[in-house]
């Protein structure tokens, strides 16, 4: 982080766990603030409602993110409130997950030990359901709970004019996910290094009440394949943006590209 940077602390609970981040004032005012501004012209313009789509790899924050991009979107004056939903909500229930197999590396292997690969999540219930939300209308949304390893159903209810959806595989470019971005209107993506999203998905995992050491063979075995998979195969999105070592955003590609 840049000496003297001044930083917004921001605590929220995402999926069951209280979690803290900092944003610099540099990234709100330079990147977060006129990204807002951005979608707010484009749903006035448009009449309609604006779907967004949030894609980054696992560990990468983007919960947290899309939870403050809200708060903020709520709080300055002249912005359209924006509502931040996640697809966590669409992975499939635990008992399914244990109950059904996979290949991986040509070894069949429980879908539990897997969880969070996009075979694990139901790609037909998410893509039904950001229809709905693009047709502008007001329909329950589920959350993904980790603390009870399980999704709850309409736990929220989806009514706003900017909807904002984050997800790991939102630009996944592979069959079936690479579909799902034509809903969007404007697309975001953020990457982050390798060693970064490791150590944070090893605390995330931690803090679910796993033990260190089987915390830090499931994310080697099951997250970071994920990890990489976003990072190497997701389609370019109309903003890309960075996490640094030091947690500060900054921007790769530029505000352009409104589908619109």
């Amino acid at each position: 982080m840049e000496k003297g940077l001044r930083m917004t602390e921001y605590t929220v609970q995402i999926n069951g766990i209280m979690v803290s981040a900092r944003y610099s004032d540099r990234a709100v005012n330079e990147i977060f603030v006129p990204l807002l501004e951005k979608w707010t012209g484009m749903q006035r313009a448009a009449g309609r409602r604006l779907l967004v789509m949030l894609a980054a790899p696992p560990g990468a924050g983007k919960s947290t993110l899309v939870s403050f991009l809200e708060k903020l979107s709520r709080e300055r004056p002249g912005l359209c409130p924006m509502q931040a939903v996640g697809m966590d909500g669409f992975h499939r229930r635990q008992e399914y997950l244990l109950s059904h197999t996979t290949v991986r590396d040509g070894k069949k292997i429980s879908m539990v030990e897997i969880k969070g690969a996009p075979v694990t999540f139901d790609l037909e219930k998410l893509a039904s359901a950001i229809r709905k939300v693009k047709s502008g209308e007001t329909c329950g949304w589920p959350v993904y709970d980790r603390i009870l390893h399980n999704p709850m159903e309409d736990a929220l209810t989806v009514d706003s004019d900017i909807v904002l959806l984050e997800g790991n595989y939102l630009l996944l470019d592979e069959e079936g996910w690479r579909d799902i971005s034509a809903y969007a209107d404007f697309t975001v993506s953020v990457s982050a290094g390798e060693a970064l999203l490791r150590e944070r998905l090893i605390d995330r995992k931690i803090r679910t009440g796993v033990a260190e050491d089987a915390a830090v063979r499931f994310v080697d075995f099951s997250d970071m394949p994920n990890v990489r998979l976003c990072l190497e195969k997701s389609k370019p999105a109309d903003l890309r943006l960075q996490v640094g070592e030091d947690g500060d955003y900054r921007i790769i590609s530029g505000l352009s590209g409104s589908r619109l």
